[in-house]
């Protein structure tokens, strides 16, 4: 055999497999499978919404350019928002924010990640003014966490001053971010302390809203991962029944709300009869009422403050 022949014989080096370009779309549909895989619920709008964070543009952006490879640096900024939310960290704490009504708020392991229910809270407390016709209002939120609810009250309400207490430092310190934010520094005052410690014993209000902890201890190891491992036991879990909370409001609120104001409370599904009925057994409340929240839970407990305890 020929030395040309020989050579011919041998076999040809065999190319470099070419790697797939993570796309957009590509990178969307393999992070949607991996985090339905850690038993993420909403795992594809999730991985949008986690891509468009680290890539700086809106969730609806994405599809309009799905077909672009991506940089190394974007890929760089994607994975560790990735791994997060599969161990199961809140969405919203990993973006840094949440949408409450007409707020963009900052939120963060120090506080609850504000809820549809509590904007129902909101609109109830909002229909009583227009109900009312009531203008110059004082309120006070009790244990305003982000201060979605105080922030809401004084932007889209009639309200002369708006008064917000929370026992935790940090919460407050949120709430006065979110507070300059939305341009509300001179509408809304935050105070620290437990419950109604903070107030002064003559201030009255004709509102006073608390969303409090409603959660029963012997309830908290069903709760999602997201809720139980990452946001603040103390404004979430309220004694053996849940209602340990809601009875130091209702106790409380009674010594600081005007004849004919309105006590407006977030509770616990199953909870509303229960906070009905201490309303209505305190004597210092009147016309009381239970609303459902958009699942058509009992979620909303509110009552008329009487003259009983003033």
């Amino acid at each position: 055999m020929s030395r040309t022949s020989r050579h011919a014989a041998s076999p040809a080096p065999a190319a470099a497999p070419v790697e797939e370009p993570w796309t957009i779309l590509r990178l969307m549909l393999r992070s949607a499978d991996y985090l339905r895989e850690k038993g993420v619920p909403s795992a594809r709008l999730d991985a949008e919404h986690l891509l468009a964070h680290a890539l700086g543009v809106g969730r609806l952006e994405l599809y309009l350019q799905h077909e672009r490879p991506l940089l190394s640096a974007e890929l760089d900024r994607f994975r560790p928002l990735l791994r997060r939310r599969a161990g199961r960290e809140p969405l919203q704490y990993i973006l840094g924010r949440q949408a409450f009504r007409e707020l963009d708020l900052e939120v963060g392991p120090a506080v609850l990640v504000p809820r549809p229910e509590t904007e129902v809270l909101v609109d109830e407390v909002l229909a009583w003014m227009r109900a009312e016709q009531r203008v110059d209002v004082a309120a006070l939120d009790v244990g305003t966490g982000s201060g979605a609810i105080a922030l809401s009250l004084a932007r889209e309400g009639p309200c002369r001053t708006v008064v917000a207490t929370d026992v935790s430092e940090a919460a407050v310190r949120v709430a006065e971010r979110n507070r300059a934010t939305a341009g509300l520094d001179d509408a809304v005052e935050l105070r620290v302390g437990w419950y109604f410690e903070p107030v002064g014993a003559a201030e009255r209000f004709d509102v006073i809203v608390s969303n409090p902890p409603y959660v029963a201890e012997t309830e908290a190891g069903s709760l999602e991962p997201e809720v139980r491992e990452w946001e603040p036991a103390g404004a979430l879990l309220a004694g053996p029944d849940g209602l340990a909370a809601l009875r130091v409001v209702v106790g409380g609120a009674a010594a600081h709300l005007r004849p004919g104001g309105l006590l407006a409370l977030e509770v616990g599904a199953g909870q509303a009869g229960a906070v009905a009925r201490m309303l209505e057994e305190r004597g210092a409340y009147e016309d009381v009422s239970v609303r459902r929240d958009l699942a058509g839970k009992e979620r909303i407990v509110l009552g008329r403050g009487t003259n009983a305890d003033t």
